[in-house]
């Protein structure tokens, strides 16, 4: 079933609206997740989708949660069982890729090939994005 846009108003606070459904961006550093390293899975704030493990969480110092894979996906989302999608993106004068969650197809970031870890992929997530459910 396909969530109206005033459900998620409904369902959601006007910045976190702003982030996930008009492809905002929360400020570094501000969020609850850019630090943050307990053992779980963290979820769509819009949705309910689970997106990302913590084991695929790293330290990255940009001031958002990094990932080096989400759900069924490392660079890929042709994968049908990726819990993400990408899109072209070349607002602000910058060319990248941004993540969206495939189920709601709400904004979460974007992803860059500059990670330390074999994938080589930094899904750069904002926090008021996700929620997190501790194992």
């Amino acid at each position: 079933m396909a969530i109206s846009e005033e459900e998620f108003k409904k369902r959601l606070t006007p910045e976190e609206y702003e982030i996930l459904r008009k492809k905002g961006t929360e400020k570094p550093f501000s969020g609850d997740f850019w630090n943050f390293s307990a053992n779980g899975t963290y979820s769509c704030k819009a949705c309910g989708a689970k997106l990302f493990n913590s084991e695929s969480k790293f330290a990255s110092q940009c001031g958002w949660p990094s990932f080096d894979q989400a759900i069924g996906a490392i660079k890929d989302s042709n994968n049908p069982e990726s819990a993400v999608i990408f899109q072209d993106d070349s607002t602000l004068g910058m060319k990248r890729t941004e993540v969206m969650c495939k189920k709601c197809g709400s904004h979460l970031g974007h992803i860059f090939d500059d990670g330390p870890t074999e994938t080589g992929a930094r899904y750069c997530i904002n926090s008021k994005c996700l929620n997190f459910h501790k194992k």
